[in-house]
């Protein structure tokens, strides 16, 4: 082919082939599936950031609530009556776990004291450990999307050049004409990888990071309220040798 046929070839390219749609639809069945595979990471991704951003201001606000009540002077025994009549969250369930061991040693007759310090630290441990579950959950998938995205459309592109040298191959032509779509249809694959990981990375740094504050803000509550209970125990141990 002479540099004239090749000029006319190109001009007379349909628009559509260059476009990002032309491109998908004219790769090989193996690269659309990684492109469809990575899209709908994506969009799983961002559906993740959408949920885990209000649930973290939703918990936000509610620590804030909780914390304003807990240290405005109210009663435990009338704030654990509200709460526990309610689905808590954050530290409210904290509250609430320990509040309940504390009442079942408290209103037993009889009942010693011995090993209730430990018994409300390891409900609160527990009620934390299940608090920042629920905080992380899903977000090993936005980690996977950010650590896997970028070869799974290396992968892609890959298989795609290998078809575009294949179909070069059988043409016998090299021009730039003939290898131009091929290589930009397999890049593409390249570029959803990382339209899908870099996105992911950036929220899961971001959405950890704010794990990490709302688990210290709950262990820094924990150990203020197990040392307020530490002296109910105390007291309630120096009345009943008293008596």
């Amino acid at each position: 082919m002479n540099p004239a046929d090749v000029a006319s070839t190109v001009a007379a390219a349909p628009v559509a082939e260059v476009t990002v749609l032309g491109m998908f639809l004219q790769a090989s069945l193996i690269v659309k599936f990684v492109m469809l595979g990575l899209m709908g990471a994506s969009v799983w991704s961002w559906a993740i950031i959408i949920n885990k951003s209000i649930l973290f201001a939703r918990t936000q606000r509610a620590m804030d609530k909780f914390e304003q009540i807990f240290w405005s002077g109210t009663s435990l025994e009338e704030l654990y009556t509200t709460l526990s009549s309610r689905p808590a969250t954050g530290m409210s369930s904290l509250f609430v776990a320990a509040m309940r061991e504390w009442k079942r040693s408290v209103q037993n007759v009889g009942s010693s004291f011995m090993g209730l310090q430990a018994r409300i630290d390891k409900v609160l441990d527990v009620s934390i450990s299940r608090e920042v579950e629920k905080l992380e959950s899903n977000l090993l998938f936005l980690a996977t999307v950010a650590s896997a995205g970028p070869f799974v459309g290396l992968f892609g592109t890959v298989w795609g050049i290998m078809t575009s040298f294949r179909s070069i191959a059988a043409s016998k032509n090299t021009s730039l004409a003939v290898v131009a779509p091929g290589i930009a249809e397999a890049l593409l694959a390249t570029a959803l990888g990382l339209f899908a990981a870099i996105p992911a990375l950036v929220a899961y740094n971001k959405l950890q990071g704010e794990v990490a504050k709302k688990q210290a803000r709950m262990e820094g509550f924990a150990d203020e309220f197990s040392s307020i209970l530490s002296r109910q125990i105390d007291q309630h141990a120096v009345r009943d040798r008293a008596a």
